[in-house]
């Protein structure tokens, strides 16, 4: 349906946003039942990977050169993400084993969702700048069900951090690999 409306961006946008946000709130609203989480998470990973189908791989930021250089850069942001929990007292993992390749499913959907494919149809609609904040609002008001109101400052700083890093680098790759290390330590 997405890829359908393609050529025209501002419907592309309203399209790519209204489904990114409805499987984040939606997943949100099954995750509140415990024995749901897992699979909750799992599935909405693979729903948000899905609004990436019929982009580029370029145009995603997503590529195999300068891994290496990629890798690092990606656990020096989760090294930057993960500052606020390593001043918390009592510090340490809060997530539960179990929901590990959860965690992984959804920070991998969560990244080419919003940092792949919102941002290039955002920055080709109005640009880099566009780019930048309309993913960072997105983000933060797609959290909004599933993090307390005094966390989502920190989630939109997350975001920013996130999309800055996309901009600059013009690279996904090392915001996929911080936000799965910051989901898996917290």
């Amino acid at each position: 349906m997405i890829a359908a409306i393609g050529a025209r961006p501002v419907p592309q946008v309203l399209a790519l946003s209204a489904y990114i946000v409805a499987v984040e709130w939606g997943r949100a609203l099954v995750e509140r039942q415990p024995e749901l989480t897992v699979a909750a998470l799992i599935a909405g990973g693979g729903a948000l990977a899905i609004s990436a189908a019929g982009r580029s791989p370029e145009r995603l930021g997503l590529g195999f050169s300068r891994l290496p250089l990629r890798v690092l850069g990606g656990l020096a942001l989760a090294a930057v993400l993960l500052l606020p929990a390593a001043a918390r007292t009592g510090g340490g993992p809060m997530l539960p084993a179990g929901l590990a390749a959860a965690a992984i499913a959804v920070s991998v959907g969560e990244e080419l969702a919003f940092r792949g494919a919102l941002y290039a149809a955002l920055e080709e609609l109005g640009g880099p700048a566009m780019a930048v904040v309309g993913t960072t609002v997105l983000w933060t008001a797609a959290h909004a069900m599933s993090h307390p109101a005094a966390f989502l400052p920190a989630v939109a700083a997350a975001g920013l951090l996130l999309a800055l890093w996309r901009w600059a680098c013009r690279d996904l790759v090392p915001p996929v690999i911080a936000h799965v290390v910051a989901d898996l330590a917290l």
